[in-house]
């Protein structure tokens, strides 16, 4: 055999092999993308966060329980539904924790869970925590047959594949992750805003294919970020023509180089030809401690300042003074700043999550729209109501059926008494208790389970009243079932609950200008 030969024969790839590692590397893939790196479009959580949130529920750590510690849930959660590191889902749990990443925080932490400033987390071990009320709102009604369950690592437990939220989680505190050939990275919003987006779209359902996304923007302003700041509405593309970057975002699900945002920061004087930058909010996931070092390191390419101190404090907040020397020209440094460090910085948004296809399966949705976003949470919303609606209605025609016999009881209370009496066993009272009252085995087992004297006491008002209630809910869980119109109303109403109870003021202000074209104009916060 010559060299040539051999060359060609150790080179040469087994089609069989190629095939099976192509096969492999797709299912790896696929496995990345749908139990890891990214986001179901329904509740806005990957596996680990879902399964955290509900480790912490089946716990019972519900936001009115004592805190329990971390090491705890983190041990709950891996040992239960989620076998990989423990720190990665230590970490999954602290920032779900983190009024500074979240803008509505899913854990209520207690301890050191990290600072703005890059700080990380004290120990698991240190830490204790619990559900938030808004992280209790996202398993609102699991154990209602509200969603689909299946098996754990193990076969052994059940867990809920998607988790019933009444929170549009995945807009309001975005997500961000790596997969293999993917990526996402959605900003968070405002939760006044989003709800009431939702109930627009609720209250529009039969014509949503019809309509504009400036609908949907013009009550979605914008991202709001936890740390606040100013967002630029408008940039320039690569032939210097203005646009909508946050329509264009919204419309598209992705915007090359993301959205413009920047400091917050105020020139105070301070006498004899000095003046103070201070700034009060940073662009998200900035530090003032990166900013602070950056200044120091790199003094030459900010001439004028003599001085950087941090002042922040729990009562007056993030607060990071600049001082400028005499003669020196506080906007133009304001303006370096902005340049030269993380004062101004690029928002990514790159929309991409697990959404179903008509077949039922899991798939990687890219460019996911505003639009898209909020009609996959609302359908989601559908499908919960009604599947609540279904348990809630077999729930009281069951519990209706009790009630009517326990009435015939009462009625016929001396006739139950000697057939108990003379009856030589369970069996038989049941047998001529359904004779003789005409009620069925389930009625004839409640009225034996209920002490012949409570049954003497039971008030036939209070239990003519039960009735006439359960009647009347199932009345309406009937109405729920039968009409997607009915359902919607419910959504409607439970979304403004949401909105009242935890809405906030938004934090970013949205500037209609392009960075480096002008102020603009803070678009105001709309009144609810």
């Amino acid at each position: 055999m010559t060299t040539q030969t051999k060359k060609q024969k150790t080179t040469m790839a087994d089609p069989a092999i190629e095939g099976l590692l192509e096969e492999r590397y797709k299912a790896y893939a696929m496995y990345v993308v749908l139990d890891r790196a990214i986001p179901d479009v329904r509740d806005g959580l990957k596996p680990v966060q879902r399964r955290i949130l509900y480790a912490m529920h089946d716990m019972g750590l519900h936001p009115t329980s004592l805190t329990k510690k971390s090491a705890r849930i983190v041990g709950e959660a891996m040992g239960k539904y989620h076998p990989h590191g423990d720190q990665s889902i230590y970490d999954a749990m602290t920032r779900m924790a983190q009024d500074f990443t979240m803008r509505g925080i899913l854990v209520d932490g207690q301890g050191n869970f990290g600072s703005a400033d890059g700080d990380s987390a004290a120990a698991m071990r240190y830490t204790e925590a619990r559900l938030s009320p808004l992280g209790a709102e996202m398993l609102a009604d699991i154990d209602k047959d509200t969603v689909d369950w299946g098996d754990n690592f193990d076969t052994t437990l059940k867990e809920p594949t998607v988790l019933p939220t009444r929170v549009p989680n995945l807009l309001l505190n975005g997500g961000s992750g790596i997969a293999v050939g993917i990526a996402t990275s959605i900003p968070p919003h405002n939760l006044g805003e989003l709800c009431r987006a939702v109930i627009h779209l609720c209250k529009n359902w039969d014509k949503r294919g019809g309509m504009r996304l400036s609908t949907l923007t013009n009550i979605v302003l914008g991202p709001d970020l936890p740390t606040g700041g100013k967002l630029y509405r408008y940039r320039y593309d690569a032939e210097g023509n203005k646009f909508d970057a946050i329509e264009a975002t919204y419309r598209d699900g992705i915007i090359e180089g993301g959205l413009v945002c920047e400091a917050v920061a105020e020139i105070v004087p301070v006498g004899n030809g000095k003046h103070e930058i201070v700034v009060t909010e940073l662009p998200y996931n900035a530090s003032k401690l990166t900013i602070m070092e950056r200044i120091g390191k790199a003094r030459d390419k900010f001439p004028g300042v003599t001085d950087v101190r941090d002042e922040s404090d729990r009562e007056h907040g993030m607060r990071l003074i600049i001082e400028t020397g005499r003669g020196a020209d506080p906007k133009d440094i304001l303006e370096r700043l902005y340049a030269q460090t993380k004062m101004r910085s690029n928002v990514s948004y790159n929309a991409v999550g697990i959404s179903r296809d008509d077949s039922g399966h899991d798939i990687p949705v890219e460019g996911m729209s505003l639009k898209f976003m909020l009609e996959q949470f609302i359908l989601h919303r559908i499908e919960v109501v009604l599947r609540r609606a279904r348990y809630e209605l077999d729930k009281a025609e069951k519990r209706l059926h009790i009630v009517e016999g326990l009435l015939k009881a009462v009625d016929a209370l001396d006739e139950v008494i000697a057939i108990v009496r003379h009856a030589e066993s369970r069996e038989e009272s049941s047998e001529k208790i359904q004779k003789k009252l005409k009620v069925t085995e389930i009625q004839a087992s409640a009225i034996l389970s209920t002490q012949i004297g409570n049954l003497a006491r039971l008030d036939v008002k209070k239990l003519k009243d039960e009735r006439d209630d359960l009647k009347t809910k199932i009345t309406e869980f009937k109405a729920i079932i039968g009409s997607e119109a009915k359902r919607l109303e419910v959504i409607v109403e439970e979304t403004k609950a949401i909105e009242k109870k935890f809405a906030t003021p938004r934090k970013t202000k949205i500037i209609d200008a392009a960075q480096g074209n002008g102020n603009g104009k803070a678009v105001a916060e709309k009144k609810k």
